[in-house]
C-alpha cells in the first residue's frame, strides 16, 4: 500500500513589511496597492467565481488546452517529476497534470495558508497516491524552494498570472523558477495571448460584477490586516485595456472626497482619484519566447487553442 506524505513549510516573508509596503503606495502620487493582497481567503474564492463567468475566457480556454493536450505534455515533460505549482488557486488545473503525469511529489505554493491547506486536503482526499509538500509564501518575491525530495523539477504557472507582472518583472520571475527547477527541469506556463480589446474588456467587467467585488475586496483584506476603515461602497470597479502599455489595468475609484485611517494614518482622496490594484500584461507568442529565453530557457513547446486567445508553453534547456 502506498503511504501518503504531506509537509506544509509556512515561511514567512522575508525583507517585506505589509504595513509599510501597503502604506508606501498609498501614498504615492498615483496611489496603488499591490495585487499580491487580493489573495485572502475570500479573495481567492472570489477569484474562482471570476473563473467561471461566461466573459472570463482564460480558464476554460487553458482546461480545455490542458485536457486536449494531456499525451503531448507526457512526452514533452515526463512521469514522475517534482511538480512546483506557483500559486496553486483552487487546484482545478492541477487535476489533469496529476492524473496523466503522476508526479512523485506535488509542491504548491500560495500567498494563503488557509486556502492552500483546503485545496492540500481537497487533493489527497480524491488522491490517496500523492505526496505534498506545500509552501506557503510570496512566491513574487525571492526565496529559497524548501522542499527536500530529489527528483528532476518541473514547474507549473498557470491562469496567465505572469501578465500580473510588468515585463521586466516577469523575466526576474522567470529566471527564478528557472533557478528552482534547475538545468534539467522546466516549466508549464500558460500566457494570455494579444487578441480584439473588446474581448479582453469584457474578461475583466463580467456582467455579474464577480471581477468587482473581487477588486474591492483588497480594502476589505487591508481593514482586517491593518486596522483599516475603507468603505466599500464609497469605491468602484474600474478596467480596461491600455494598447499603449499591451496590459489590462483595474483600478479602483473614489467615488467621493474622502479620508481612510489605516494602520494608524490617515490616506485622502479626492473624487474619481483612483488606487491602481493590478495590471495583466497580454503578449504575443513571439514576445514571450524571447523573454523566456532571456530568462535562460533556450528551448520551448508551444500550443495554443483554435482562436489563438491563449498560449501554453513548455520551457526548459537543451
Amino acid at each position: 500500500m502506498t503511504v501518503q506524505t504531506l509537509k506544509f513549510y509556512d515561511l514567512p516573508t522575508r525583507d517585506i513589511d505589509m504595513t509599510s509596503e501597503v502604506l508606501s503606495g498609498l501614498s504615492q502620487a498615483n496611489k496603488q496597492i499591490a495585487p499580491k493582497y487580493f489573495y485572502d481567503e475570500i479573495g481567492s474564492q472570489l477569484f474562482t467565481e471570476i473563473t467561471r463567468q461566461p466573459e472570463y475566457y482564460p480558464t476554460r480556454t487553458e482546461i480545455g488546452l490542458l485536457r486536449s493536450l494531456n499525451e503531448d505534455l507526457v512526452t514533452a515533460i515526463g512521469r514522475n517529476v517534482v511538480l512546483i505549482e506557483y500559486g496553486s488557486g483552487s487546484s482545478e488545473k492541477i487535476r489533469v497534470l496529476l492524473e496523466n503525469l503522476r508526479p512523485s511529489v506535488y509542491a504548491p505554493i500560495d500567498i494563503s495558508r488557509e486556502y492552500l491547506a483546503k485545496s492540500v486536503e481537497r487533493l489527497r482526499d480524491d488522491y490517496h497516491w500523492l505526496n505534498v509538500e506545500a509552501t506557503c509564501i510570496d512566491y513574487s518575491q525571492d526565496f529559497d524552494l524548501p522542499i527536500k525530495t530529489k527528483g528532476r523539477r518541473v514547474g507549473f504557472f498557470p491562469g496567465s498570472s505572469i501578465g500580473n507582472f510588468d515585463p521586466d518583472q516577469a523575466v526576474k520571475f522567470l529566471k527564478r523558477v528557472r533557478g528552482h527547477v534547475g538545468s534539467d527541469g522546466g516549466l508549464l506556463i500558460g500566457v494570455d495571448l494579444k487578441k480584439n480589446h473588446d474581448v479582453l474588456n469584457s474578461a475583466y467587467n463580467d456582467r455579474a460584477g464577480i471581477t468587482g467585488r473581487f477588486n474591492l475586496n483588497i480594502l476589505a483584506h487591508l481593514n482586517t490586516e491593518l486596522a483599516g476603515n475603507f468603505e466599500l461602497v464609497k469605491f468602484r470597479h474600474e478596467a480596461g485595456y491600455n494598447a499603449q502599455k499591451g496590459c489590462v489595468e483595474m483600478f479602483l475609484v473614489s467615488e467621493v472626497a474622502q479620508e481612510v485611517e489605516i494602520a494608524g494614518q490617515v490616506i485622502s482622496f479626492q473624487a474619481g482619484e483612483k488606487i491602481h490594484t493590478e495590471n495583466s500584461f497580454k503578449y504575443s507568442s513571439d514576445d514571450f519566447i524571447e523573454m523566456a529565453v532571456g530568462a535562460g530557457f533556450s528551448q520551448h513547446h508551444f500550443w495554443t487553442d483554435e482562436r489563438c486567445w491563449f498560449g501554453l508553453f513548455y520551457l526548459y534547456s537543451a
